[in-house]
């Protein structure tokens, strides 16, 4: 793409503003606060912080050229936050995207925002839509995000899925996507996901699927082990924390291999071998595993237990019985997400956030000589 001719100048600090480029921020005030905060050691993750991120991913969007950001509200103080912090700026401040916070009719304190926020940012031409929460937050954007890439940042309790970035880089990779100055297929990828259906029932989740013998959904939250059965990964990190840790520790399976991984967990008399893992912040705990075995994508898998409860990414969602068989299906229909690492990645190889005069101070601290010598520079250097 030529910038220089579609773009306009955004500033000395920072790449030319890109017409039309529009990036996305939800950030969830209600997540990081579940009842594991009572129960494990699990950190509490202040809306405050989330604001600062917030400010940081603005600034980050500034620097890279995105003309429009819209950001999420809330009655908790993270967009007052924000608002407050444009407001105090001044002409010396620096430049900022245009900023608009997006009202909902009515905010519910659920899953609902966060669909209704990323549908209404997909609607207005968003590039890249940042989420600031845990993966209950992520669940619940999948599931309006098309092809619009997402870009979770971990502010919940567990985090299986969204990664930890500080966020002015994760901001200047979503501004080089938003902007177009990296593609979105090159620089993202399709999650797996985990159908979970009982009778009419219908769920995904992007991390697991654990079936237990609770029979309420209750706080939701799990944090039992000797209650926990059947284990369904879509991926299984080593890293993680959570459930798809015990996975992790016992088949090691990527976010982009093409299967998930089953864990069959046992009593005390049919375990085969038992695995520490770290099942929630604070807490690692023995786990009898019976079978652990791939999971082939659009394979379904009906559980053995007769009742209980199943939980998508660590919450009960559904209470089940002998009439009411659960089963659940990996597919490769998940949302498109940003991969950080190759965004910048790309940024370096092409040199996408070096500037000419930049490229000159290079060349002289490389060679002091060079500038004096050459009267003018050398254009494979400095173009």
């Amino acid at each position: 793409m030529n910038v220089g001719s579609r773009s306009r100048a955004s500033g000395a600090s920072g790449l030319p503003t890109e017409p039309g480029s529009v990036l996305g921020i939800v950030a969830n005030p209600m997540s990081g606060r579940d009842i594991r905060r009572l129960v494990a050691q699990a950190s509490v993750f202040p809306n405050v912080e989330k604001t600062n991120m917030a400010l940081r991913l603005l600034s980050a969007a500034a620097a890279t050229g995105v003309e429009r950001v819209l950001m999420s509200t809330d009655s908790m103080g993270v967009a007052g936050g924000v608002a407050r912090a444009r407001d105090r700026r001044t002409a010396t401040s620096g430049h900022w995207p245009e900023l608009e916070f997006l009202e909902l009719d009515e905010l519910t304190g659920t899953a609902d925002d966060t669909r209704a926020l990323v549908r209404a940012m997909r609607k207005q031409g968003a590039g890249v839509i940042v989420l600031l929460g845990g993966d209950g937050t992520v669940r619940a954007a999948a599931a309006e995000s098309g092809d619009v890439p997402l870009l979770p940042l971990s502010t919940g309790t567990n985090n299986a899925f969204p990664e930890m970035w500080e966020a002015t880089v994760a901001g200047t990779a979503a501004g080089l996507v938003a902007t177009g100055r990296v593609d979105v297929a090159e620089s993202s990828y399709r999650a797996k996901v985990l159908h979970m259906r009982a009778g009419d029932a219908h769920e995904i989740a992007l991390v697991d699927v654990c079936v237990s013998s609770v029979s309420h959904v209750g706080s939701r939250a799990l944090w039992k082990p000797d209650t926990l059965h059947e284990l369904y990964c879509a991926f299984a990190e080593p890293h993680a924390i959570g459930l798809s840790s015990i996975a992790g520790l016992l088949r090691p399976t990527s976010r982009t291999d093409p299967d998930g991984v089953v864990v069959e967990l046992a009593d005390p008399a049919t375990a085969e071998r038992c695995v520490l893992a770290p099942i929630a912040p604070g807490v690692i705990a023995p786990i009898r595993v019976r079978e652990v075995t791939a999971l082939r994508v659009d394979t379904p898998r009906t559980v053995a237990v007769p009742a209980g409860t199943v939980a998508v990414d660590g919450e009960r969602e559904i209470e089940f019985g002998p009439s009411l068989p659960v089963i659940v299906t990996l597919a490769a229909d998940g949302p498109r997400i940003l991969d950080v690492r190759c965004v910048l990645a790309t940024a370096a190889e092409r040199q996408l956030l070096i500037t000419a005069a930049e490229r000159l101070l290079l060349i002289s601290a490389a060679d002091p000589q060079s500038l004096s010598t050459d009267p003018v520079p050398r254009p494979t250097e400095v173009t």
